[in-house]
């Protein structure tokens, strides 16, 4: 009597894990070996914190009912924190689209690996950046007067899942922008909206205190809701209805962008 074989699940998830793995430590190594892209991106938000803080520090301080430049500080920075994970995804499309582009992942679909692996070692990768530019760019913050004196560890940790949640999402988001793009100058200008998002949102003035025209644009968004979120957290002020929010732009973008980067990705042919 012959012996039923063994059930092929455990291989596939091995060999998956391997498989992403194997692409995770390609795309860490093309960030390392071309930092250039990166270091750009992530100089857009320190140097928007650097002017905003004392070029315009005092008068904003004022404008939020702040009583000195500390206070605009401890307001601006959490708006960087998630404008800085944006910016970091605009390489991602780009190295999207490099690889559809580039012959790379003709290759890849000829060889005996799984395929969604390939998506896989692009969004770890990303997110990992993306984690630390925000702790650098957190860095900064601290080294000019940012505190966050009244959040308990588990608003950290919070706070931290939350960026987490945020990259993920914006990720998936960026790699089905690259995986559309015919080249990686239109990956970067399609990407673009995920930079400049914040600039319409609570990042740098309350939404109370924008036109009446412009306050729907910044309120339905999903950085306004992160952001709002992320300041509760940090500073230990209430949240509101925001961080629901912010979990549920969080977890719809996440979803879209993964339904929309693997259709393309199986269904194109190059």
């Amino acid at each position: 009597m012959s012996t039923p074989p063994a059930p092929a699940r455990p291989a596939r998830f091995s060999l998956a894990v391997r498989d992403s793995s194997t692409m995770l430590r390609r795309n860490l190594l093309h960030a390392r070996r071309y930092p250039s892209m990166t270091l750009q991106l992530l100089l857009t938000p320190v140097m928007l914190l650097l002017l905003f803080v004392y070029i315009f520090g005092d008068t904003m301080s004022a404008g939020i009912g702040g009583g000195d430049r500390s206070d605009y500080i401890a307001y601006i920075v959490p708006g960087l924190l998630l404008m800085t994970i944006g910016s970091t995804t605009i390489g991602t499309a780009v190295s999207v689209s490099n690889d559809m582009t580039e012959g790379i992942i003709a290759r890849f679909r000829t060889m005996a690996i799984h395929r969604p692996s390939v998506l896989v070692g692009h969004v770890v990768g990303s997110v990992l950046q993306s984690v630390m530019s925000v702790v650098l760019v957190g860095a900064v913050g601290v080294a000019i007067g940012f505190r966050s004196t009244d959040a308990t560890v588990l608003e950290w940790l919070a706070a931290f899942g939350l960026l987490v949640l945020f990259a993920l999402a914006l990720t998936w988001i960026a790699v089905g922008m690259g995986l559309v793009s015919p080249n990686a100058e239109a990956a970067s200008n399609n990407a673009m909206p995920l930079i400049l998002l914040p600039l319409l949102s609570s990042a740098f003035v309350p939404v109370d205190t924008m036109p009446g025209w412009f306050r729907p644009i910044a309120e339905y968004q999903p950085f306004t809701p992160a952001i709002e979120t992320l300041r509760g957290l940090l500073l230990g002020t209430g949240i509101g209805h925001n961080g629901w929010l912010a979990v549920a732009w969080c977890v719809g973008l996440a979803v879209l962008g993964y339904l929309w980067s693997t259709s393309k990705f199986n269904s194109d042919p190059k």
